[in-house]
């Protein structure tokens, strides 16, 4: 439980004059119970006539209690309002540590994300609202202590015995909730892992309308969606079968209590040790004093919920990071204006090469990956990686910038070590265009730049060959792409990936299959224009291409050949036709295809003839 307390004291810390003052706000609310009860006592005394008194101090009195009560709730108002500050404060600090880590932390990101984006998302939201509850109980508990220490004091003065009496069904709930916190851990790590799985899935169906509505699983998708909601319910509701259970029987011992004060009172009245003041005073105390228990069980019950919550955000973090990282005050921005910017350093280390050797990445044990690779870029190259699907291309490059967990290699950048190249190979020295493309539903322009300056964004989009298609866009940059790009072609998306890399006016472009969705012709405009930019300084010199298409191998200065996670041929390309079996196969494959493409596309354009 270690770990739970450490980000709950960094949490209270992280802003502690709002977190004190917050917690002297609620002193009141539960403090001010005190005074209520000694006004009734003096109040039911007088009516009983225990104490002389006239009807106009009696009204005085009750006037008083109502005062009381009403000082009470406008006190309880403003606590909530001013807490719920810190309590947003905290939560968006949990948040931003954990996707501080998962986009700059050292490590892959790959190897902590889980299986889908709902998943993270349910971390996010559910996981995040524990710790902050847990982390907020501190304060009721302060509270629930100072009255309880007060109001016993007060009770024990009047009658000791009684107050003895009343005071231990309080410590048999302390007990009970303690012995059943691994089982409400258990219960809880359960319901949360269910319920992500549900937000899971709707995320799933949302992104895939398409595939569903064509394949006609419409009936099949809702029962899936049924079947996982089912397992949610049921775990659900004994999770919160178990927590209202120690609530009830936290609200039975204050009858109890009651029942026990009346029961022992009685003898007391008869002898007028007891009077009717003082039996209010017991009643009204009691269900206040079971505040402590009751928040102590709260508190009981949400440590092991905190545990699994903490759990579950820690795997988002990376491997040197632990609890501490996830709530360390990293100067989140709360306030209204932002604070001024200061802009990143020159760099000078330009890229004259950067050498992988020996990497090694492998996907369990009969998983494909790659093997004992070595490469070498040089400033101004131009490199083309290709293979048979399943070659380990894709991984060849994702494990030399750092995106996937390598097994053995290293990297250097000028010939010094990169110790991390998931956090070093980024922009501006290297941007990356992936073969699976990624747009948001946000603006075109939002999609290139993502908070970025533009200084090259025209530049980029006119290397990227995307400047017919804007200009029949009516709201050109400002078009709103939709989820992953949905309101785009395939070619469309993927030269706006690639115009995003070369927005970033990278030292080396890294493109993984980029002309899958283009034809022969756009294809080759696109690479005569990458060129074209770096021969005049406005583009990317050096470009590593994942590429099996003729227009690419054609104009490379090395392709490295891969067959079966290996090399199997690395030099210029009629090199690798006259030495290169593989490459042999390749060429003649994709020679055939191209000739039909080039076909298809001319009986396009040409239309049916007339006859």
């Amino acid at each position: 439980m270690r770990p739970v307390l450490v980000v709950a004291i960094r949490l209270a810390r992280f802003d502690l004059r709002r977190f004190l003052i917050g917690g002297l706000l609620w002193m009141p609310v539960s403090v001010i119970p005190l005074a209520g009860g000694l006004v009734l006592q003096r109040i039911f005394d007088q009516i009983s006539g225990h104490q002389a008194a006239s009807l106009g101090q009696s009204l005085w009195l009750c006037a008083a209690f109502v005062g009381v009560e009403l000082v009470r709730g406008l006190t309880l108002s403003v606590a909530y309002l001013y807490g719920g500050y810190w309590w947003d404060a905290a939560a968006t600090l949990l948040r931003a540590n954990a996707l501080r880590s998962i986009l700059t932390a050292r490590g892959p990101a790959a190897t902590r994300l889980p299986h889908t984006p709902g998943e993270s998302v349910a971390r996010l939201r559910d996981d995040v609202s524990d710790l902050v509850e847990f982390t907020d109980e501190s304060v009721p508990l302060a509270g629930a202590v100072l009255f309880s220490g007060a109001a016993l004091v007060i009770m024990a003065s009047v009658d000791p015995v009684v107050t003895l009496v009343l005071a231990l069904p309080m410590v048999a709930i302390g007990v009970l909730n303690r012995m059943m916190s691994e089982v409400i851990r258990r219960l809880h790590l359960r319901a949360r892992t269910l319920g992500a799985a549900v937000t899971a899935y709707i995320g799933e169906i949302f992104g895939a309308v398409l595939a569903i509505k064509t394949a006609g699983a419409e009936d099949a998708t809702l029962e899936r969606l049924r079947e996982h909601n089912r397992r949610r319910r049921d775990a659900a509701v004994r999770d919160r079968m178990a927590t209202d259970m120690l609530d009830t029987v936290t609200g039975a011992t204050v009858e109890i209590s009651i029942g026990l004060v009346l029961l022992l009172a009685a003898p007391a009245m008869r002898r007028g040790d007891f009077t009717v003041g003082d039996l209010a005073l017991f009643t009204s105390y009691v269900s206040w004093l079971a505040a402590l228990p009751r928040t102590i069980g709260v508190i009981l019950y949400r440590l092991p919920q905190a545990a699994v919550a903490t759990e579950r955000l820690s795997r988002l973090m990376a491997a040197h990071e632990d609890a501490g990282d996830l709530s360390w005050n990293t100067g989140v921005w709360f306030r209204r204006e932002r604070p001024p910017t200061t802009a990143p350093p020159a760099r000078d280390d330009t890229l004259e090469v950067v050498e992988a050797r020996g990497l090694t990445v492998r996907f369990g044990d009969g998983g494909r990956g790659v093997r004992g690779v070595d490469l070498r870029i040089t400033r101004g190259s131009f490199t083309v990686v290709t293979g048979a699907v399943g070659s380990g291309k894709t991984t060849l490059v994702r494990a030399l910038l750092g995106l996937v967990p390598v097994d053995a290699g290293t990297v250097t950048w000028n010939g010094r070590h990169v110790e991390d190249p998931g956090t070093f190979l980024v922009p501006d020295r290297v941007a990356y265009a992936s073969q699976v493309p990624r747009l948001f539903s946000e603006s075109l322009r939002e999609n290139l730049l993502m908070g970025r300056p533009g200084d090259h964004l025209d530049r980029a989009l006119w290397s990227a060959a995307f400047e017919d298609d804007l200009a029949g866009m009516p709201e050109g940059l400002d078009t709103v792409v939709g989820p992953r790009g949905v309101r785009l072609s395939g070619g469309q998306v993927q030269r706006a990936t690639a115009a995003r890399a070369l927005a970033r006016h990278p030292d080396l472009l890294v493109v993984d299959d980029l002309s899958s969705a283009l034809d022969v012709e756009t294809e080759k405009l696109l690479w005569d224009r990458i060129a074209g930019a770096a021969r005049d300084g406005g583009g990317p010199g050096t470009l590593l291409v994942v590429s099996h298409r003729q227009a690419a191998l054609e104009r490379a200065d090395q392709v490295i050949v891969l067959d079966r996670s290996r090399v199997a041929g690395r030099g210029p390309l009629g090199e690798l036709l006259r030495t290169c079996p593989e490459m042999r196969r390749l060429w003649s494959e994709e020679l055939v295809i191209e000739a039909g493409e080039q076909k298809n596309t001319r009986t396009t354009h040409a239309g049916p003839r007339e006859g």
